[in-house]
């Protein structure tokens, strides 16, 4: 109800100077509660939100889309929130990443690099060799088409 025209909104603000950075993370519409996750590559802060959600309000209201009862509530991701756009990937570069891939299989590492296509993370692994133990930097590649789920960790 009404996606698509959000969707459309949100892309024609994203066009105006200081929103050329954002991009939609997701949109969740579950009756008059809508939440609009945004993302930006230089981050996200409480007046861009705000900006953002007045200029949806506006229109909101101005079309009578959800009536005068609605909530409208729009945010970053959340660092708890998995990564899923290129974009997020490279602007958390040196962050720490859990990421489970398609086949089953997880791997913990930190970013070192990223683009369009994939990703790089770097980790270290203790080895014995004998009495010796040996530390191994292992770099790992992952095209995103094998990423099910990657969150960064979150470190107390």
């Amino acid at each position: 109800m009404y996606t698509e025209e959000i969707q459309n909104l949100l892309a024609e603000k994203f066009r105006e100077e200081g929103f050329q950075d954002c991009f939609l993370v997701s949109l969740e519409q579950k009756n008059k509660n809508i939440q609009v996750f945004i993302d930006a590559d230089s981050g996200v802060n409480f007046e861009k939100c705000q900006k953002i959600s007045r200029y949806l309000e506006s229109v909101f209201d101005e079309k009578a889309w959800f009536g005068e009862d609605y909530v409208l509530e729009v945010s970053s991701p959340g660092i708890d929130r998995p990564l899923i756009f290129p974009r997020q990937f490279i602007k958390n570069k040196g962050r720490e990443l859990q990421v489970k891939l398609t086949d089953g299989s997880e791997i913990k590492g930190t970013i070192v690099e990223a683009d369009e296509h994939s990703v790089t993370l770097t980790r270290e692994e203790i080895k014995k060799e004998g009495k010796k133990k040996i530390k191994e930097t292992i770099e790992t590649q992952l095209l995103y088409n094998t990423i099910k789920d990657a969150k960064i960790v979150i470190k107390i």
